[in-house]
This record gives C-alpha cells, sequence and structure tokens, in this order.
C-alpha cells in the first residue's frame, strides 16, 4: 500500500503532544490536535456564563496546552507562519474527524487502560489501512496492540519521539510481532527523510534503546561520582563538552527536564529488569529520593542540582547543590591535570585517549563510568539490539552525544580498553572476546568512502542500513585534492566538490579565506559545481576577532581595509564564479558565515540553522557584503524599482539589532533565505542535497551572473528618515551613543552615502561604503572595549 501523508491526528495535548503536532506542521502537514473535554467549569467560565457544552470550555485543556507549547522556549515551531496548520479539538466532538487523517498519533497519559479506551474510540472511526502509533516511553507496546481487529494490528507500532522533538533527533520504532513488515519499513523512510531524525529499530524492551543505555549510563556517572568523591560542579565540568556531551553536561540536563522524569524511568526500569544484571544501577540514591521528596525537581519548581538567587548585591547567581548536606553553595570552579592536558586536542577522538589515561581523579573517574558503560552496552546485544551501531545511534540521537559507547570504546581501542576494564573489574560481553579472536580490532571502520560496522552474527563488517547514500565528510579523506592547516577540498564525485574547514569556532581567518578561493579556481577549471559547508557543529561564528584587535590595537588600519577587502572579494566570488556554488548553513551561522551564504547561487539550509549578521553586537557593521546584499534584495523585489522604505527598514532593523533567525524558515522570513533556497529537515542529509542541488543547476546550463549595477539607493531622503527614526531611539535611551554611531553607517551604506537624491548604484559601490565604515569603527574605543570582553570572557587583556 502505498502511503502519503498529509493530514496528522495527534491525541493527547501534553508538553510531548503539542510539541509532536508543531513538528509535524513544521515539514507542511495539517495537523489536528485533541484533548479530553473538562468536566468542570472555572469560576472565569461561570462568570462568563459559559457551560460545559460551550465550545471555549470544551476546547480549554487543549488550547492551554497548546498556547504553553507556542510560548516555550526553546520554540517547537519554525515559523510562526505554521501555527495555522494546525487544528484543535476536543474527543468528545471531533474524534470522527480522524477518518479522513493519515496517520494517528496517540500520546496521552502513560496508563495502560487509558490508552485501550483511547484505541477503543480510535477503532470507530479511522478508515482500514490508516498508520496508528503510540509514544509511549515505557508501556509495552504488544499489550497496547492487545484486543485490536486485525487491521488495526497490522498498521501499528510505537514511535518514540524524544523531548523536545524538533531538537532531538532520535525517533525510535517499535513493532510488534504482528506489524505489517512494509508500515516498519515506511516508518523508517518517513522518519528519516521527512521528519529529519535518526531512526533506530527497537525491540519491544522496556524503556526500548535510547533511554535504557542513556539513563543507565547517567546513574553510572552518579555512582562514579560517589565513588570518588566528587561534587556537582565538577561533574558537570567532566561530562561536557570536553566529552562530546551537551554543555548541560549531567545535572544541569537533569534540572532542564526535570528530576521527576529521571526518576520515573529509573524506578520503572528497575522493577522491569529483575534479570539485567546491572539493574541496580536504576535504584536511585537516597539522596535523589530525597531531592524528588522535597520537590526540587529542577527548573519546573525553582531549584534543583542548581538554584538562582540573589547575592548580597542584588546580583543574580547560580547556587549548586552540596548532595553531602543538601546545601546551596557559591559555584565552585572545577579544576583538573587531566582536562588541562586536552585544552589543545580538538578532536574528540583523540581527546577520549588522553581523558582515560589521566592519572589524576578526574582520569579515576572516566576509567569507572565509561568501562562501566562499555560492558553494560556489550551486554545489551542481542536483548535490545542485535546490531552495535543501534545503541550508539539512539544514545546520541536522543541525549545529545558526540560519540556512542561503542564509538567511544573504538577510540580509546578495544584492546587496550579489555585490559583496562578487567583490571577495574568491568568485564565485556562475550562477543567482544570473539571479535578480537577473529582478527577484528574495532566496531567500526571506513571502506570505500562507507562507515561500516560490526556485525555479531556473520563476523563480517556491514554498510550500516539507511545511510548507504549519506555523505559523510569525515570518511572521505581518500578523496580530499587540496588542504591547508584550517581547511580542505574534498572530492564528492559526480563532477561535484566539497569546501570545509575546522578552525577554532569554524571562524574565517586566512587559510578558510585561502581554502575558499583554492576550491573556486579548482571548480572553475576541473569541475561542475561546487558545495561549501561541513559537518561540525556549527557553520561559522563569523571573521576572526583576534586578528581584528590586534590590527585596531596597533593602527594598522591599511591591513584591516585589505583583510575586509580580501573577504568581500572572496564572498563575490562564490556570486560570481564560473560554476555553481551551493553554500550549506547549519547551526550558528553568524557574521562572515551569514555573508558566504547570503552570496551563494542557492543556499541549503539545514532546518536548524540560526543566522544573521551579528556584527553590531561587537561594534561593527556587515562588512563582507552583508549589508550590501540585504539593500540589494529589497531593490531587486520591487517591480517597478523604487525602494519601498519600510522593506529597507525591515532589513536596516535586522542588521542594527544583530537579529539572530532561530531557524531556516524564520530567516526565510527575515530574507535572508530566498524562496528559491532549500531546507535539508535531516542535517545528515545536507551535504548529500547540496551536492544535488549543484548538479541541478549545472545540468540546467549553469550561466555566471552578472554583477549589478542598478541597485536602487535613496540618499539624503533615506538617509533623513532612518536618522530621524535612530536619533528618536537615542533620545528614549534605548540605544547609547556608540550604537547611534553604528546605526548611522549602516545607514549610510543602505541609503548609498551622500547622494542628493534617489539613484542606481553598482554592487563594489555599496561594498566600498560598507569597508569603509568597517575600518572606521575598529577606530572607535567601545568597539575595542567589546571586542575585548568577547575575546577574554569580560576579563582585561593582558600586557
Amino acid at each position: 500500500m502505498k502511503r502519503s501523508i498529509r493530514k496528522v491526528a495527534v491525541l493527547g495535548s501534553g508538553v510531548m503532544g503539542s510539541a509532536i503536532a508543531c513538528h509535524f506542521a513544521n515539514i507542511g502537514c495539517q495537523v489536528i490536535l485533541l484533548d479530553i473535554a473538562p468536566k468542570e467549569l472555572t469560576d472565569e467560565e461561570k462568570a462568563k456564563g459559559l457551560t460545559l457544552e460551550s465550545k471555549a470550555v470544551k476546547n480549554r485543556i487543549v488550547q492551554s496546552s497548546f498556547d504553553r507549547s507556542i510560548k516555550s522556549s526553546p520554540g517547537p515551531i519554525y515559523s510562526k507562519r505554521f501555527i495555522s496548520r494546525i487544528s484543535l479539538g476536543n474527543f468528545d466532538d471531533d474524534m470522527s474527524k480522524i477518518k479522513d487523517y493519515d496517520w494517528i498519533i496517540e500520546v496521552v497519559v502513560e496508563n495502560l487502560d487509558i490508552k485501550k479506551k483511547v484505541y477503543e474510540q480510535v477503532e470507530k472511526f479511522r478508515k482500514p489501512g490508516t498508520l496508528v502509533t503510540s509514544n509511549t516511553s515505557g508501556i509495552p507496546i504488544h499489550l497496547m496492540a492487545e484486543g485490536r481487529s486485525d487491521d488495526f494490528k497490522k498498521n501499528f507500532a510505537g514511535t518514540h519521539f524524544f523531548n523536545p522533538p524538533r531538537y532531538l533527533k532520535l525517533f525510535e520504532i517499535i513493532p510488534t510481532s504482528h506489524t505489517d513488515p512494509e508500515v516498519v519499513k515506511f516508518l523508517m523512510h518517513y522518519g528519516d527523510l521527512y521528519l529529519g531524525k535518526t531512526t533506530v529499530l527497537c525491540k519491544d524492551t522496556p524503556a526500548f534503546i535510547g533511554n535504557r543505555v542513556g539513563v543507565w549510563g547517567l546513574l553510572k556517572v552518579i555512582d562514579a561520582m560517589r565513588k570518588f568523591d566528587l561534587n556537582v560542579d565538577e561533574i558537570d565540568k567532566l561530562t561536557g563538552p570536553v566529552i562530546g556531551r551537551p554543555k548541560s553536561a549531567t545535572f544541569r540536563t537533569s534540572d532542564l527536564v526535570g528530576l521527576d522524569t529521571l526518576v520515573k524511568v529509573a524506578n520503572n526500569l528497575y522493577a522491569a529488569l529483575p534479570n539485567d544484571e546491572g539493574r541496580e544501577m536504576f535504584k536511585l540514591p537516597d539522596v535523589v529520593n530525597q531531592l524528588e521528596k522535597n520537590k526540587w525537581l529542577g527548573d519546573k519548581t525553582g531549584q534543583g542540582f542548581y538554584k538562582k538567587s540573589k547575592n548580597a548585591k542584588g546580583e543574580t547567581e547560580i547556587l549548586t547543590l552540596d548532595l553531602k548536606t543538601l546545601e546551596y553553595k557559591t559555584k565552585a570552579k572545577a579544576k583538573f591535570a587531566t582536562l588541562e592536558t586536552t585544552k589543545t586536542i580538538d578532536n574528540l577522538k583523540d581527546r577520549f585517549k588522553v581523558l582515560l589515561a589521566g592519572k589524576d581523579k578526574a582520569g579515576d573517574f572516566y576509567r569507572d563510568a565509561f568501562y562501566g558503560l562499555f560492558q553494560y552496552a556489550s551486554n545489551r546485544i542481542p536483548e535490545i539490539a542485535d546490531e552495535l551501531y543501534k545503541i550508539d545511534d539512539a544514545v546520541c540521537a536522543g541525549f545529545g552525544w558526540e560519540l556512542g559507547p561503542f564509538e567511544t570504546w573504538d577510540a580509546v581501542g578495544v584492546e587496550k580498553a579489555i585490559q583496562g576494564m578487567e583490571t577495574a573489574g568491568y568485564k565485556p560481553a562475550q562477543w567482544v572476546y570473539d571479535m578480537i579472536a577473529s582478527g577484528n580490532k574495532s566496531f567500526y571502520r571506513v571502506e570505500a568512502g562507507k562507515r561500516q560496522y560490526y556485525d555479531i552474527a556473520s563476523k563480517t563488517y556491514k554498510n550500516i542500513p539507511g545511510k548507504e547514500e549519506f555523505i559523510i565528510l569525515e570518511n572521505l579523506s581518500n578523496n580530499v585534492v587540496w588542504k591547508n592547516a584550517e581547511s580542505k577540498v574534498t572530492d564528492l564525485g559526480d563532477g561535484v566538490i566539497n569546501f570545509s574547514w575546522h578552525s577554532k569556532s569554524y571562524t574565517l581567518g586566512s587559510s578558510v579565506v585561502e581554502g575558499l578561493n583554492k576550491a573556486i579556481d579548482l571548480a572553475e577549471k576541473d569541475y561542475k559545481g561546487l558545495v561549501v559547508g561541513h559537518q561540525g557543529a556549527d557553520f561559522s561564528l563569523g571573521a576572526n576577532l583576534g586578528l581584528v584587535f590586534m590590527f585596531a590595537i596597533e593602527q594598522e588600519y591599511d591591513e584591516i581595509d585589505f583583510m575586509v577587502r580580501q573577504f568581500q572579494n572572496s564572498v563575490m566570488r562564490i556570486r560570481y564564479s564560473s560554476v555553481p556554488v551551493v553554500v550549506a548553513p547549519q547551526g550558528r551561522t553568524l557574521g562572515g558565515g551569514c555573508e558566504m551564504t547570503l552570496h551563494s547561487d542557492l543556499a541549503q539550509a539545514a532546518a536548524e540553522t540560526y543566522i544573521g549578521l551579528v556584527e553590531v553586537g561587537v561594534g561593527l557593521i556587515p562588512g563582507g557584503g552583508g549589508t550590501k546584499e540585504l539593500t540589494k534584495r529589497v531593490s531587486d523585489a520591487l517591480e517597478e524599482g523604487d525602494v519601498e522604505l519600510n522593506a529597507l527598514q525591515n532589513a536596516f532593523m535586522n542588521i542594527a539589532t544583530a537579529k539572530v533567525a532561530l531557524s531556516a524558515e524564520e530567516a526565510r522570513d527575515m530574507g535572508i533565505l530566498r524562496s528559491k533556497d532549500r531546507i535539508s529537515v535531516n542535517k545528515d542529509r545536507q551535504i548529500l542535497d547540496a551536492k544535488a542541488a549543484v548538479i541541478e543547476l549545472a545540468d540546467a546550463g549553469y550561466t555566471m551572473p552578472v554583477p549589478a549595477k542598478n541597485i536602487k539607493v535613496q540618499g539624503r531622503t533615506g538617509m533623513a528618515l532612518f536618522l530621524a527614526g535612530v536619533q528618536g531611539m537615542r533620545m528614549g535611551n534605548y540605544i547609547s551613543d556608540h550604537d547611534m554611531k553604528i546605526a548611522r553607517w549602516i545607514a549610510n551604506v543602505m541609503c548609498g552615502g551622500d547622494l542628493s537624491q534617489p539613484q542606481e548604484v553598482s554592487e563594489q559601490y555599496l561594498l566600498d561604503l560598507e569597508r569603509e565604515a568597517f575600518v572606521s569603527l575598529t577606530g572607535e574605543k567601545k568597539t575595542l572595549e567589546r571586542i575585548q570582553s568577547i575575546l577574554t570572557g569580560g576579563k582585561p587583556l593582558r600586557n
């Protein structure tokens, strides 16, 4: 049966239900979100003369839940435009509407009896063949299917999203013995291609894969913490970005998610797993149970492992809980010799070798925590998964880890780790010994540019299913055709090359600019086109401010002028090259990264792209063509050729307030992405999509555009209006004198400088004005103070 998902019904509007509804709206589906109707009126409803039959009353629960979700931060919706794709209703009046929907997702409370009652209603109205799934995280899927019709069972499965559904990539698919294999195949494909998820096929075991291993690993961290007498601040220092985990690390993550959630999952797993050799880890320590009893659950109750407070000066400070005394203390700085030795190691895999070899308390902690995790993960095969890559995929996508247990084990060295494990009393599963004995020394390898995993049953390496088409730049080391210290050019095949860079924070210094120009040279000479992008955490945080600061302090303004001119010329080459150039932004794409995107023939943005021209924040203006390009786009968009001042003012305000789009769709709303630009919901597919776009442009007969000389600017007329607004903001104390100076420079560029009347100017004319403004502002004391503050984290620079 061919399936097409156009309309989705979500049953249950709690935190997860509302967020799931929003994510389906994000990808273009029409959604109906339903929940129960209230049984009692509120005092406010009584005062209004409403009854239990009033529509506003019947939809009160779903409306309030949805409103709360839309207002939450981070937001669940890509663009406010998409809210209209979601309609609200209640089970009493609107359940019959599900007959017109292609997928019904149940997200009601975790109670089997309640879920079964909902399914009775679903069976009354759903069309045969309609997909029905549950987002349960704890109830066995096969129990929910009991007593249902054969058609229901055939089209029923578990589909477990992780919270928040927009941001966390894990999508666990749990079929029953009755689920049609074609349904499973469809869900795996749809989750990847349309929902942008890492889809993991799971067995119907307690907590499936992600929570089973991830929560055990988290509790093992707490166990190791107690063994080595570490505190909350130290653990969050040890378990954050240094090991490829989120900045929220262990205890801050618990506060964000809610300690009650951790307690619930752990208690359920302890009760459901009498034969698990690691079961005792799910038995929560007394201190955690005490925190739950105190209702110190984290952000939702105002305090948890951390607490915001006011000091004697009235300043907000973060206090940390002492788990021995249950008193809050001033946050302490954690410092370990082992961490100091890894500061210069950018590659995470190389870092793990050093971390687990540490001779201090940090090294002891890492060895105990990771050796325990390695043992537990190896013993879960084949119980929860037959293939090891599924465990890595699940914990990475569900918990935001960069490397899963087996990937980390590979980084340390499988045989070396086994020796350490045995010494520490952690023995891995027998299949690991068998793997080593058969001459296979790692869990993963790269063959012909494809990543393969060790298949336990066949004792051979196999390609990871579903990812054969993905382009993973890390796996293409043999395809590198040019490189320097911070960037490289890689042959993607089919006449397309890729330019990527790995500078600190992906900043755009001289080595990266050199690499970009070399990539364009190579593409013009021997290839169809070029993809500009990489697969790091962010696209680029902009220019190398340290270099700008150094030149400014030395008053080397000619050097700054040369640096800006060089970058302007480089981004203009992106636009005016003889081959198509597709730029693939993702994550934070700020300043110069945004300017590279603005000048692409086509942008292939990841859905989670946070992009904007933020130079005002450091006391500068966008000097790499950003101010020019937004001015040009306003001019290009107007049919009559007259610049509409409202549109120009919107562009001006986006620059002057350093506004950053919080999704690719929001970037489209702001005019940073054009209607023709494309979005990859699944970031893993982005380079593949960008390559396809290059080929499409080339095969369609790409011709190099001609630099524009007809950009309409307003001259003094526009300047007067802009400056009146800026002066008003200064008089109202909304901006400082320095902010007003920056705003004047932005207005000067966007209006074409000191022109007596509106006229047409060239791109180069505006670029020259941009560069003049940028260089001038580097001579301002306030600008240097802002740059210094960013470079030093607010501390004064040492001589």
